[in-house]
């Protein structure tokens, strides 16, 4: 193995804003102002970039990006993507198997490199599941890699894409945005069409049942309604209308769609319970979601063992709870990971909350927060001042390129015969995988 030279500084110079955050399983990145890019969390299978495999407990320089001008970041489970609109490259990045980095192979990769399939297409939005990724181009077309044990990539098949393909079930059917689950996937067409496929079984597709689907299919929504997002959570699916309403379905055993129970739903179903607020960002996380209002209110349900909803306390949530931010300050950005949740005020303070056990929330510590603490590094109103590490690591020593072996994740907290003493195997992962356990 080849050895590494990281060498740590600061950052400094003048305040960089946050312009986009986004979160992974147990990851986060952060693009700023002037192209800058960090992330920090876990780093086990690459996902930070930084040339090695180790995590980092505060938002760390990206110096493999620098000069490349990143306009957007996304987290996959434990891989990352950014696009540079200048030079009109994807670069991928982190955990390799099934293809979910685009580049024609399983292998992992430590730092970013560009996805030569996607080379000179001007990308709109990347959205990444745990296994698989979307891109839309300018034009509203949709390209798909990675996993495709159940459809999720929308080509008609199963077969994993080890490559960028586009879908050509959108043909003539122009794309406004792409958002990506575990298994499944959805879209909203420019004239306000919802769309489903993949992985269906408990209804998250939209379609009125609990089968798959290799290649999308509309979802009839309600009152005719024209949406103007979607976002996945892991089993369930959330999206919003051009009115402002709220709509979810799928899974819903902890609670994360939000009506007041505990049930699944087989097609979207209205919020009530938000109908006096106009929604403008929704984002899904493992087993719970969260909501941004028009007028900067924050709102969070379902899965909250770790105290990913943001309210104070360790229980689940079926009803939306606001969370509360010091001296009222409003939200204008929000991303769900699996089990943690960042926040960007209009006052350009970062605040995490959730699982920490990995760094992931960027505070220094690896403890859990049931309430939104600042990431004092990358805030303004952070004590230090903004304080962003950098970790520079010789391309010619540095490791890029791991040779894959058979690692399939396992769900945190899932019960696998064999592997955790428990007596069930996920539904959503074959049995034959051989997979590796999570903390």
């Amino acid at each position: 193995m080849m050895t590494e030279e990281v060498v740590m500084s600061e950052v400094t110079g003048p305040f960089r804003h946050v312009l986009f955050i986004s979160a992974g399983a147990s990851h986060s990145v952060a693009l700023l102002s002037g192209n800058v890019v960090c992330s920090w969390g876990r780093g086990e299978d690459g996902q930070l970039g930084h040339g090695d495999a180790e995590d980092r407990l505060l938002p760390t320089l990206l110096s493999a990006l620098d000069g490349q001008d990143i306009v957007s970041v996304t987290c996959g489970a434990d891989h990352t993507t950014a696009y540079s609109e200048s030079r009109t490259e994807v670069y991928s990045w982190g955990w390799g198997d099934f293809g979910r980095l685009g580049h024609g192979n399983s292998s992992d990769l430590f730092t970013p490199q560009p996805i030569k399939a996607l080379q000179g297409l001007r990308i709109k939005q990347i959205a990444c599941g745990d296994s698989h990724c979307l891109a839309v181009t300018i034009d509203g077309k949709v390209q798909s890699w990675g996993r495709n044990q159940n459809g999720q990539l929308g080509l008609d098949t199963i077969e994993d894409s080890l490559v960028p393909q586009v879908i050509q079930a959108f043909q003539g059917v122009p794309i406004r945005m792409v958002a990506a689950g575990a298994e499944h996937s959805a879209a909203v067409t420019e004239n306000g069409e919802l769309y489903g496929w993949g992985w269906g079984r408990y209804g998250n597709l939209g379609l009125g049942d609990r089968n798959d689907r290799f290649i999308p299919e509309k979802v009839s929504t309600v009152d005719g309604e024209k949406m103007i997002m979607v976002a996945c959570g892991w089993r369930h699916t959330i999206s919003g209308s051009y009115s402002g309403g709220l709509y979810t379905y799928g899974w819903s055993k902890y609670g994360q769609l939000g009506h007041g129970d505990f049930q699944d739903h087989l097609v979207p179903h209205k919020l009530e319970s938000l109908r006096g607020s106009f929604i403008s960002q929704i984002s899904g996380g493992w087993r719970h979601t969260m909501a941004l209002t028009s007028d900067g209110k924050l709102y969070g349900w379902g899965w909250n063992k770790f105290g990913q909803v943001g309210v104070g306390d360790n229980v689940d949530h079926c009803s939306p709870v606001q969370v509360q931010f010091p001296y009222e300050q409003k939200v204008f950005q929000i991303s769900c990971g699996w089990r943690h949740t960042l926040a960007v005020t209009e006052r350009q303070n970062v605040y995490s909350w959730g699982r920490g056990t990995n760094g992931q929330l960027g505070n220094g510590e690896s403890t859990d927060w049931n309430l939104p603490k600042m990431i004092e590094a990358l805030s303004a109103d952070g004590s230090r001042g903004q304080h962003i590490e950098s970790s520079m690591v010789d391309p010619l020593s540095g490791k890029t390129w791991v040779s894959p072996s058979e690692r399939y994740a396992v769900v945190p907290d899932e019960t696998v015969q064999g592997l955790t003493g428990g007596d069930q195997i996920d539904a959503s992962v074959p049995e034959n995988d051989v997979k590796r356990t999570r903390i």
